[in-house]
């Protein structure tokens, strides 16, 4: 059930990311989720879009490196403590969370939070065991 994200590789500059983002605009290619992490010479972009694939293909065309990832997404509560709550159900079960960044969709009162971790499958069943609702590609493409 994992989410595939788009991490792409790009120059710490000015203009970088606006570029990456009007490639995707030109292309008809909607970003539900997008987070950036830069160090003194690049940055790592991550993107969640309605269609990888094509994000992909024309991105690597225009020169970006890009990794595809799969991630877990979860569906929390946009309430005070509901990302404790979640993030909970993972330090028990001793898993640890590389990185997540969170965003809101057109519903009222849930945030969806994504994250990076080890093994998937284990998270995933966590969760949902804990009774969250994971988010889907196709949970993604309805945004």
């Amino acid at each position: 059930m994992a989410i595939r994200q788009l991490t792409v590789f790009v120059q710490n500059r000015k203009g970088t990311v606006v570029s990456v983002t009007d490639i995707l605009a030109k292309n008809n290619i909607n970003i539900r989720a997008l987070s950036i992490a830069e160090t003194e010479d690049f940055g790592i972009l991550r993107l969640i879009v309605d269609n990888e694939t094509a994000a992909t293909k024309i991105l690597e065309e225009n020169g970006y490196l890009i990794k595809i990832i799969n991630v877990v997404g979860v569906k929390i509560g946009d309430k005070p403590g509901a990302l404790t709550a979640a993030l909970n159900v993972l330090d028990k079960a001793n898993i640890n969370v590389e990185y997540l960044y969170a965003f809101m969709a057109r519903t009222e009162k849930h945030a969806y939070v994504v994250l990076r971790v080890e093994d998937n499958d284990a998270v995933e069943s966590a969760l949902e065991n804990a009774g969250l609702h994971l988010i889907t590609n196709e949970d993604i493409c309805k945004l």
